[in-house]
């Protein structure tokens, strides 16, 4: 069963001085990016930075095991990964931020709008979960066990399958799946058991009810070929958010390697909404 952490009435805790591994990008107001499991800031969000530092400035953190920052000793937390992300936003003089949060980063970057009241401006989640259902509660352990016990190879294939959509699948000759399987087996960061543990526990459904209750814009995307957060999760954590804006983007769980530039697009363009600087963003297909 999945661990559920309740979300009490909200009451601003103090972020610990950060300890992960940060990348910090432009100048502006704070954006804030929390990224997927087995990914990191550059993995998943490399496409991407320098449209979002255009106008912000951007600071995100790597979870224990990924780039620079040290595998844990101890399981993950949701707890601990937005209080060191909001700890990075400190270290970066960010009183206030919004927060763009991908997959598991998506239950990162609601459970720091709960733990850090008053400093989140609004969230962007991409496809993401309010709860772990059995499926993907199967599918994360499959990912944790296969890679603590050294078979990455089937690891690569089993996580390139599910991340990438069919269509962006049946496109590749030969060649170019070798290519694509080699490049998911040789980037496997070794915190990727722990990460895909939190995920196999996850559960932010009383945390969404707290966002929701302390008015916090936010806008949902939903990757709608993906075979591994399906939809119908995404439509999860919309439904818990009544208010919130929700677009769908037609691609796989890895949209900054299938559709940069539109999610970049929907980004941007609910942050300037939500600063006042353009019409309200509908609802979105693209």
């Amino acid at each position: 069963m999945p661990v559920h952490t309740p979300a009490q009435t909200p009451v601003r805790i103090r972020a610990p001085r950060s300890t992960y591994a940060r990348t910090v990008r432009g100048a502006g107001p704070g954006l804030l990016l929390a990224h997927g499991a087995g990914g990191g800031v550059e993995p998943n969000y490399g496409p991407l930075l320098d449209g979002l530092a255009a106008e912000h400035t951007v600071v995100g953190v790597d979870y224990p095991g990924t780039g620079a920052t040290p595998r844990a000793q101890h399981p993950l937390s949701l707890d601990e990964l937005a209080d060191e992300l909001v700890g990075a936003a400190d270290a970066e003089g960010l009183e206030r931020f919004a927060v763009v949060g991908y997959s598991l980063g998506g239950a990162v970057a609601v459970r720091a709008a709960t733990r850090h009241p008053g400093r989140v401006t609004g969230l962007v989640l991409t496809a993401t979960l309010a709860r772990t259902d059995d499926r993907l509660r199967w599918d994360a352990e499959v990912w944790r066990d296969l890679y603590a016990t050294g078979r990455h190879e089937t690891l690569a294939k089993f996580l390139l399958g599910k991340a990438l959509s069919p269509a962006a699948l049946a496109a590749l000759d030969p060649q170019g799946l070798d290519a694509a399987l080699a490049g998911v087996r040789e980037t496997l960061p070794a915190g990727s058991a722990e990460h895909a543990e939190l995920v196999r526990r996850l559960d932010v459904r009383e945390d969404l009810a707290a966002v929701a209750a302390l008015g916090i814009p936010a806008l949902v995307v939903s990757t709608t070929a993906d075979q591994l957060v399906r939809p119908e999760l995404h439509r999860e954590v919309a439904a818990l958010l009544p208010g919130a804006r929700f677009a769908e983007l037609d691609s796989g769980h890895l949209p900054f390697a299938e559709r940069p530039e539109d999610w970049l697009g929907l980004i941007t363009g609910f942050l300037a909404e939500i600063s006042g600087d353009q019409e309200p963003l509908k609802r979105v297909r693209r």
